[in-house]
């Protein structure tokens, strides 16, 4: 079974969120962001693409699996279900499904990790996007990335799914 690996970088900076990426071995960075812009120094696009680039970390950006507005604005206001069936109808339009197949493609050659703000996926439409690639196969494992030294002895062997969380637990 392959690991599909998540992350968001609230609450970390560039180079802890870089370590932590280093640290399980990550090849490719896919954006799931629907606008890849960000306050937060280093996370805008270009920028973190430069950068990861100059780590031989690649970056894709699928802003057709971003989060529609509508689906933010609900985020936001803690309208959790509206949140989940607006994202899930944007997920079977035909752009989505193109990319997600893309991504499946991509996962199944090389090491994934699927990129947005919130530091706990369990707030963010990732862990919906990396559900969806359970049934290929694929075992989500969720990253924080401002604990980069935790992952220091990681080995694909030990890594644990969305149901066992004990390796990416928060401390």
């Amino acid at each position: 079974m392959n690991t599909v690996f998540t992350i968001g970088y609230e609450g970390t900076d560039i180079d802890r969120f870089m370590a932590t990426l280093h640290a399980v071995r990550i090849a490719v960075l896919v954006d799931v962001r629907a606008i890849a812009i960000s306050r937060k120094k280093g996370f805008s696009k270009t920028a973190l693409k430069t950068r990861l680039n100059s780590e031989g970390i690649a970056y894709q950006h699928m802003n057709e699996l971003g989060d529609p507005k509508p689906g933010r604005e609900a985020a936001r206001a803690g309208r959790i279900d509206e949140f989940r069936r607006i994202y899930s109808e944007h997920l079977r339009g035909a752009d989505a499904q193109a990319s997600l197949r893309k991504l499946t493609e991509l996962a199944l050659e090389r090491s994934v990790c699927l990129l947005c703000f919130e530091r706990d996926p369990k707030h963010c439409h990732r862990s919906i996007v990396s559900d969806h690639l359970i049934p290929m196969g694929f075992k989500p494992l969720d990253l924080y990335g401002d604990l980069p030294r935790r992952y220091d002895d990681f080995s694909p062997i030990r890594a644990h799914s969305h149901s066992d969380q004990s390796l990416a637990a928060t401390e």
